[in-house]
């Protein structure tokens, strides 16, 4: 399921040595509240959604941050992306 392949992919992307794929709610927030991630953090995975998902992210930023609310919206955007092509 792309949801526990995007939780996976934070885990071993930023090194959450404590955190398993259960851990994660998909509907919290990554950033501030939910798992505290932070803009370097948004950069490295971001990285690592587009090598592993080959997607395309525009420069807006609002939109971006809509993608990368939560594991959920993240699926969805993956999802959506897949879809296009």
């Amino acid at each position: 399921m792309i949801k526990d392949e995007i939780k996976q992919l934070i885990i071993d992307t930023l090194d959450l040595e404590d955190i398993t794929p259960e851990d994660i709610d998909e509907n919290a927030p990554l950033f501030v509240d939910g798992l505290g991630l932070d803009s370097i953090d948004a950069l490295e995975l971001g990285m690592a959604l587009k090598k592993k998902y080959n997607l395309k992210m525009g420069s807006n930023n609002e939109e971006n941050k809509e993608y990368f609310y939560s594991v959920k919206t993240l699926a969805d955007f993956v999802e959506a992306q897949a879809n296009q092509e």
